[in-house]
């Protein structure tokens, strides 16, 4: 069972400043710059739309590998990839090693799959994008190993620059993080790698799916 946000924001001191919706015009503002930087950005009214979206982006035959996602387990996406489809499902693959250490190499040759799919923990209105991660298995893929990143995201990470994104990790991911690997792992979680996005290179290789709602941490 997925944990969400609403299990402990009631409990969890956090920055809610930091986790609200953009206006119009900022979210405007924001894609405008996205796309200045190389990042292919579509915006969708809910998460039905957004799993619409990036299922209609893979073809059959892909290879599909997927970090741990929050706004992937809200949408769908998660429970999809479980069921039926035409891909070839690296974290299937992973999942059935039978020792530690072949896990981890599965998991690592994962990360070059055809199609990684992920989220980010903060948006810049600059045009900026930061993801952070204990191990790094989540965001490994992103800077080259995939062929193709499709990222899912609630608008309310969005905030106004690069100084701000990374408050947002430290004052708002981190604490409500925290609780939920206590309650899944028994113990805490740490920003232990931190992944800036400034631009992309490669046409058409990073899809940014924006969600009208409040999703994610």
């Amino acid at each position: 069972m997925s944990q969400t946000k609403a299990d402990y924001e009631d409990d969890v001191a956090y920055d809610e400043s930091l986790d609200e919706l953009p206006t119009d015009e900022e979210l405007e503002t924001t894609v405008s710059n996205l796309e200045d930087r190389g990042f292919d950005v579509v915006v969708v009214d809910s998460g039905e739309d957004a799993l619409d979206e990036v299922v209609s982006r893979i073809p059959d035959g892909a290879s599909v590998m997927n970090g741990h996602s929050t706004t992937l387990e809200e949408i769908g996406f998660v429970e999809h990839l479980a069921g039926d489809h035409d891909w070839e499902d690296f974290h299937d693959h992973v999942g059935a090693a039978d020792d530690d250490a072949e896990r981890a190499r599965r998991r690592r040759e994962a990360q070059a799959a055809d199609y990684f799919l992920g989220s980010v923990n903060a948006i810049a209105q600059t045009g900026e994008l930061v993801a952070a991660d204990a191990s790094g298995s989540r965001v490994g893929a992103y800077p080259f190993a995939a062929g193709n990143l499709l990222l899912v995201s609630g608008v309310n990470k969005v905030v106004d620059d690069l100084e701000a994104a990374r408050d947002r990790v430290r004052d708002v991911v981190y604490p409500l993080e925290d609780a939920r690997a206590q309650d899944a792992y028994g113990v805490g979680s740490v920003v232990g790698k931190e992944f800036v996005y400034h631009h992309e290179n490669t046409e058409g290789r990073t899809t940014l799916v924006l969600i009208r709602d409040r999703l994610g941490y």
